[in-house]
């Protein structure tokens, strides 16, 4: 007679954090102004300002933008202060920077809306593979906003996880 197989892993306490879930499903663009500047080098306050009143800042909405200047040119923080005032009442989010910084701060303001009550003395297991890529940043931050609540943090899968942190036992 066969022995009936038991699925530990269901039976298990551990709570399963997917950072997939996360994701936000907003398109993501850059808006480069090195296409603005004078000769590719200069910011001639005149010519921007005239750039920033022609666009049509409607066709960034819902979307995320990482402001940046690919050029090798000076130009003054003013200039991403005004880019950033016209883009906020359509982007859903604006970020000076890379699509990498973008991709942080996405996950940044995800993960800082996530009751972290639910996992107060629980086991957590961060899990490792999903669909999209998620920013090794977002690994981090978990980490750091779990290890005040959660009993232990491990990273992977259900079946096969990689301890981070355990909660050290209280003396009595």
């Amino acid at each position: 007679m066969m022995d009936e197989i038991i699925n530990r892993v269901a039976n298990s306490p551990l709570i399963s954090f997917d950072l997939e879930d996360y994701y936000h499903q907003g398109e993501r663009v850059v808006l480069d102004i090195k296409d603005v500047l004078f000769q590719g080098l200069i910011l001639r306050e005149k010519d921007f300002r005239d750039f920033v009143k022609e666009q049509d800042w409607s066709t960034y909405e819902g979307k995320n933008v990482a402001i940046t200047c690919s050029a090798d040119a000076i130009v003054p923080t003013w200039a991403y202060m005004l880019l950033s005032v016209k883009l906020e009442p359509f982007a859903h989010l604006v970020v000076f920077g890379s699509l990498s910084d973008l991709e942080n701060a996405l996950y940044r303001e995800a993960l800082s809306k996530v009751d972290l009550e639910q996992f107060r003395d629980k086991p957590v297991v961060v899990k490792g593979c999903s669909n999209v890529d998620v920013p090794t940043y977002a690994y981090v931050e978990i980490s750091r906003l779990l290890r005040p609540v959660a009993k232990t943090i491990m990273y992977g899968e259900p079946c096969s996880t990689v301890p981070i942190y355990k909660r050290p036992k209280q003396k009595v």
